[in-house]
């Protein structure tokens, strides 16, 4: 059973180390600093890696950064939008920053 997934997409990305952090609603808040988790894809739950969390934040939309977007490894527009794509009723969110265990 895995503990947190992502999109198929993003695996590649995660493994070279060039997506440091998620953005999540509500539902996956209580991460904490030190939390090892199993990580699957979520089109198919499939276990690709372990991360350890570094630390989980809350955020909006508005308060996102150019950084944090280097984080996802994508812009500060294209995070914006997906963000809302994914979650369209949701205002406010939680960075989760993590490291490969």
């Amino acid at each position: 059973m895995n503990d947190i997934t992502f999109y198929q997409r993003f695996e590649t990305d995660i493994l070279a180390g060039r997506k440091t952090i998620t953005i999540r609603d509500k539902s996956e808040s209580h991460f904490k600093a030190g939390d090892i988790l199993r990580v699957g894809r979520f089109e198919d739950n499939q276990y690709f890696c372990t991360i350890e969390v570094l630390s989980v934040s809350p955020i909006t939309l508005d308060e996102l950064t150019d950084q944090q977007a280097k984080q996802e490894n994508m812009g500060l527009v294209e995070l914006r939008e997906l963000i809302k794509v994914i979650y369209p009723n949701e205002s406010l969110f939680y960075v989760i920053k993590f490291n490969l265990a």
